[in-house]
């Protein structure tokens, strides 16, 4: 596996093997003064993709120094200097875990207090050589294995739910917003498939769950990211300067903790019995998959997917349309291996994955000096120093992707698209590879893109049409003509035997 990264690093454009090795240009500025400009910068001046892109362009190249947040005054021991890589050759380092060291830089060289995750170092935090990573990870993809049998169903069943919410809503108003009845379908969801139980159980769960997970993993992240709901200089001194506090979602995470260990004891059994966690270890890495891994990622996702075909104008929902009802007929189960026929559709969505990557940043830590490559140039990398991708440039690498800034969905298609895969890495590692106990690459990879492929099928098996504002919300939603007819005739048939 670590071969295959570094043959695909080599393979994009890479410099000569005699060209000498650069000087990282970019630097980190004065102490105190150097990381708040770029604080500044990131969240106020210039933005996350200005930031970078500015910065790339300045220096002429795809590899630089700089400092990103969280920094001064209130994060000790957090260290804002990195080595930023905004190129498909450079980035693909981040994969080689015979050069990097993956612990505890999920976000940076912030980590929120463990007390988020019951104090438990959960595996997103483990490097692939610390004792208890293949155990959590061997244990994540068992989880999921299990999982498939009611994985579609359980998702097309809370779909129907959170449609039909979002129909009825529609009919009354000229929009109707999706998000938080997405969030509910897809906690409910992940539920039944990880924990292998209805949070209907537990109505305060069944009904915010999915808002708990929202608290839950805004204030670890808050520091991190930026807030356009509150207005500069407000966000920079409230939000920005100060990691906040577990008590503050303390009650919210005692109560999923509590739901999985009372209705998830089958999984925590398993944990426990193959795979040496213990309980509240296991409870915490369930918590962690299905909240911040899953849940999270899904909420990002899945509305960006939904938005980009419903703003299209270019013809696209029509070739979704037909694809899907070509392949599965009206009264086919859909399921994984439907979806696999639709190329177009899996295309699509490699597509939205490519420009809207849910995880913009990706880090790791230099395990030994190494040399490191990008397209134009090579370059000393010092044990110790922390990488930083920012995958929303590196995917748009002109010398992997034509016409790189465009959405074309049809950019996967036939063999030359999906020898383009290689370079897809939304998922922590190129698309071509396997998930394993051996890498950080998400173990859900397969079933995220097959889940949202689930989501875009049903939708036009539904749907003749649907059509977004631009936020998240739907302004169309046309039923399909068959469903509509089925309607009726049910409706007359009800009246004749009134």
């Amino acid at each position: 596996m670590i071969s295959s990264f570094t043959s695909m690093a080599t393979s994009v454009q890479s410099p000569p093997s005699s060209t000498s090795i650069r000087q990282i240009p970019g630097g980190y500025g004065l102490p105190v003064l150097g990381p708040l400009k770029d604080r500044l910068d990131y969240f106020w001046f210039q933005g996350q993709d200005k930031f970078f892109r500015s910065r790339m362009d300045s220096l002429k190249s795809t590899v630089f120094r700089t400092n990103i947040p969280p920094t001064f005054p209130f994060f000790l021991g957090v260290d804002p200097r990195i080595i930023a890589v905004v190129d498909c050759s450079s980035f693909s380092a981040l994969f080689d875990p015979s050069l990097v060291d993956k612990r505890d830089v999920l976000v940076g060289s912030y980590m929120p207090s463990l007390r988020f995750t019951g104090n438990t170092r959960v595996g997103v935090y483990l490097d692939t050589t610390e004792p208890g990573h293949s155990a959590i990870k061997n244990f994540c993809i068992d989880l999921l294995r299990r999982s498939s049998s009611v994985w579609v169903s359980s998702f097309l069943s809370n779909l129907d739910a959170m449609l039909s919410s979002v129909e009825s809503e529609l009919s009354q108003k000229q929009s109707a917003g999706f998000l938080f009845p997405l969030q509910k379908c897809i906690f409910a969801f992940l539920c039944k498939s990880i924990v292998g139980a209805d949070p209907a159980v537990s109505p305060e769960v069944g009904d915010g769950g999915f808002a708990m997970l929202d608290r839950w993993i805004v204030l670890q992240l808050l520091p991190t990211v930026g807030n356009p709901a509150l207005p500069q200089p407000l966000a920079e001194i409230f939000l920005h300067s100060f990691p906040f506090p577990f008590f503050l979602v303390a009650g919210d995470y005692r109560k999923l903790h509590d739901f999985v260990a009372e209705h998830g004891q089958e999984v925590v059994g398993l944990a426990e019995r193959e795979y040496g966690l213990g309980k509240e270890e296991a409870i915490n890495n369930i918590l962690f998959v299905l909240g911040f891994n899953a849940f999270g990622g899904f909420s990002i996702f899945l509305p960006k997917l939904i938005t980009t075909i419903g703003r299209d104008n270019t013809g696209l929902k029509s070739k979704l349309r037909d694809e899907v009802r070509r392949e599965i007929n009206e009264n086919e189960t859909l399921g994984f291996e439907e979806v696999k026929r639709m190329e177009l559709l899996r295309s699509t969505v490699y597509e939205v994955l490519r420009l809207n990557p849910p995880v913009p940043l990706q880090f790791a830590r230099a395990r030994e000096d190494f040399e490191l490559t990008s397209a134009e140039a090579r370059f000393q990398v010092k044990k110790g120093e922390l990488l930083c991708g920012y995958q929303p440039l590196a995917m748009r690498d002109a010398a992997v992707f034509e016409r790189a800034d465009e959405f074309l969905p049809e950019r996967f298609l036939g063999e030359e698209g999906k020898e383009r895969l290689k370079y897809l890495f939304w998922s922590n590692g190129p698309e071509t590879e396997t998930p394993a106990k051996e890498n950080k690459q998400c173990a859900a990879k397969e079933h995220v893109v097959a889940t949202a492929c689930l989501m875009v099928a049903e939708m036009f098996r539904r749907y003749d049409d649907f059509e977004c504002d631009e936020g998240n919300a739907f302004t169309k939603l046309e039923k399909a003509r068959n469903a509509v007819d089925a309607a009726a005739a049910a409706a007359v048939v009800k009246q004749n035997n009134q």
